[in-house]
Order: structure tokens, then sequence, then C-alpha cells
């Protein structure tokens, strides 16, 4: 946009290839009756085909002084609605109750500094998301969609592939924003699993996951000293390790199964 102030305190690189919109447009498997929030939607570029796509359109824009180049931009469409305020802050389970909706979506474009904490916030408020289709730092995507055995592996990785299946769409350079960010990006998708796996204390599930990964080169013998090593050495048999194994060979399904055996 000419002559606009970009900040780079708030994660301002607005994305101008059509491509790249093309392909986050179409990575969600969109059901009828649905309502997609997008977060940050800069200057419209995505807003725009999403109204085109959804049934409504919930925006959340930290900048006010995008009020007038956004609703420009999305001139003479009547299914969309712009919260200026802090996505992190709301109450958005309350900003969604006036909708009718069956199937919840977040699209969007996110301010890289804040990645973690607006996912964390859909997963603590109880979003009813089906799908996720966000374009983030290709360095973390790395982390959100990596395997066991994988050296990006790691916390972030087992905590949310506990609620979400996550692959990649494309990734994306840098060219493609305005102003050019000094890296590189990656579209990925989160699905919601359909059936989450039962854990008996989900503080406990928590804190094995950070305890486990607290020192990553270290084996889950020695990072998790504190616990009864016993059960621990017992879940991982069944799984054909022992404890010696490091925290990033084991899937999210393992420490599900830890976590539930040491709260009996």
């Amino acid at each position: 946009m000419v002559n606009f102030d970009y900040k780079k305190s708030l994660g301002q690189n607005f994305l101008k290839d059509e491509n790249i919109i093309d392909k986050i447009v179409s990575a969600p498997l969109i059901g009828r009756n649905n309502l997609v929030i997008e977060i940050g939607p800069g200057a419209g570029a995505l807003s725009k085909r999403l109204v085109n796509c959804f049934d409504n359109v919930l925006m959340y824009e930290i900048d006010t002084r995008l009020y007038e180049i956004l609703n420009g931009n999305l001139d003479g469409y009547n299914n969309y609605e712009i919260i200026f305020d802090d996505f992190l802050r709301r109450d958005v389970l309350s900003d969604i109750k006036k909708y009718n909706y069956e199937h919840l979506y977040v699209v969007a474009n996110l301010p890289y500094y804040v990645t973690s904490p607006i996912v964390m916030k859909i997963i603590k408020d109880r979003l009813p998301v089906d799908e996720i289709v966000i374009m983030i730092q290709k360095e973390v995507a790395e982390r959100y969609t990596s395997i066991p055995g994988k050296k990006e592996y790691g916390e972030i990785s087992v905590y949310l592939q506990y609620f979400f299946e996550i692959s990649k769409v494309c990734n994306v350079s840098r060219n493609a924003f305005i102003p050019r960010p000094q890296v590189d990006s990656c579209v990925i998708k989160m699905k919601k699993r359909d059936i989450l796996p039962y854990v008996k204390d989900f503080s406990l599930f928590e804190k094995l996951i950070r305890d486990s990964f607290k020192f990553k080169r270290k084996t889950i013998k020695n990072n998790l000293k504190n616990y009864d090593l016993n059960i621990i050495s017992r879940v991982l048999e069944k799984y054909g390790y022992d404890n010696n194994v490091r925290s990033e060979n084991l899937s999210y399904e393992i420490f599900v199964d830890m976590s539930n055996e040491l709260s009996n």
C-alpha cells in the first residue's frame, strides 16, 4: 500500500501473492453454514477472498488505522464484521454467540510474534474450531508439524498434535509480502481430532510434556527423575523403549499413556 506506515511492532507484513491466497482459501474442507475467524487481516487481501468463500467472516484487527482501508476493500459485502481489538484479549466465545453456524474455522496470516499465544488461546478458550489454516514463520511451522525422531520435534509438537492433525500446505517466500520480512513462511493446516485420547489429569499431562523436554539432549530417565520411573519404564516397554530413550522419539500417545498411569 502506498504511503502506509507499516509497524514492525505489530508484525505487519501484508500478503500480496494471489497464488498463495488461493492455496490458503482452498485448504480447509468447508462445511455448510460456516463462520471463519481471521486474525490480523491487514489491508484485506485474504479477507476479500474469505467473504466470497464463507458464509460469515469475523475479523480481529488491532490497528485502527486500517478501518477505512479494510472496509473500502470489502465494499459491497455484508457478511463480515471487523472487531478492532487485540484477539488475545477478547472473549471470543461471546463474540461468536450471535452467529448461527455449524462449522467454525480460523484462517489467517498471523503476526509471527504472537503465533503460539494465539494458537494456545484457541485451545485454552475451547473454541469449537473444525480446522485452522494459518501462515506462520517457517521455522515455527517445522516444529508444529514435526514427527517423532526429527530434530524439530519438541514440547509444542507433542502438545498441539494431541489436539490436531497438522500438515503443511505450502512454503511461502519472503518475497510474497509487503514489506519483505527477514524470514520465509509456511502455511499449515490443523484439523481438530474427532476423538481426543482420554487424559485423566490434564495438568499432569501438560507438566509431564514440559518436564520431558526440559533438557532436550537428556534421556527420559534424567529429565523425569522426580517421577515414578518404574511406572514410566513399564509404559515405555509397551512401545518398545526403555527409559534411556529421549523425549524427541516419543509420540503424543505415549505421553498420554504415561500421564494416565502416573495419575493412578
